[in-house]
């Protein structure tokens, strides 16, 4: 069981995010998305495309599919068989377009502004920890993290394991993840986090030697 916040442990997150933010300013990845003119509605929606999808793959259709669904009103009023023929090349398209629809109807409702409170963006459909941490980040300027499978990994590579094998219920991975977004800028060091986990602290075979953590990691140790 997790006995909470530790000091030693804040202070290493404050050093990972300075390094994440120094490396992310040469190596990050250029996305249309984390273009400075972007609005939250679409950084919000695409977080959605990029579940269980790959990010160059969502980068192809992106200017297409803002181009074609400019607000959540014409998300939401599309037909059907139109935004799932869009979305197809992203994978599992019908099941995105009825969960894109069904958050579109809500936030028209809302006139685009998702709650400041998590368990409120959390009642919206289709609304899980991931969508309601990208909506806080985005829209309302919170130090969330975009904590998936790939950000975990970092992580706990650096640090140590979770004790729980769900990465939404652990306490400590939950804290310490937002401790190190909340240093500095908090969607770029989000963005440096996701970038060094699918370039460098990959899945199979990291490359250790060029990581910018690999001082003080303590699965390089």
């Amino acid at each position: 069981m997790w006995a909470g916040p530790n000091r030693n442990e804040a202070r290493r997150a404050t050093s990972v995010a300075q390094r994440l933010v120094t490396w992310y300013e040469t190596h990050g990845r250029d996305f249309p998305w984390r273009a400075p003119t972007s609005a939250p509605y679409q950084q919000i929606v695409t977080e959605v495309l990029l579940q269980q999808t790959r990010a160059e793959t969502v980068a192809q259709v992106y200017h297409d599919f803002f181009a074609t669904y400019p607000s959540w009103a014409q998300l939401a009023e599309s037909p059907r068989a139109v935004l799932e023929q869009s979305l197809r090349p992203l994978g599992i398209w019908r099941r995105r377009a009825q969960a894109l629809q069904s958050l579109g109807d809500a936030m028209v409702q809302r006139d685009g502004i998702f709650p400041s409170c998590r368990a409120d963006c959390e009642q919206l459909p289709g609304v899980g920890q991931y969508v309601a941490s990208a909506a806080l980040l985005f829209q309302h300027g919170r130090p969330e993290p975009l904590l998936d499978g790939n950000m975990a990994r970092v992580i706990e590579r650096y640090f140590h394991p979770r004790t729980l094998a769900d990465i939404r219920y652990d306490p400590w991975l939950q804290w310490i993840a937002r401790r190190v977004i909340s240093n500095g800028s908090y969607q770029a060091t989000n963005w440096a986090m996701l970038d060094l986990a699918a370039t460098i602290c990959t899945h199979k075979i990291p490359r250790c030697e060029i990581c910018p953590l690999r001082k003080g990691c303590a699965y390089h140790a």
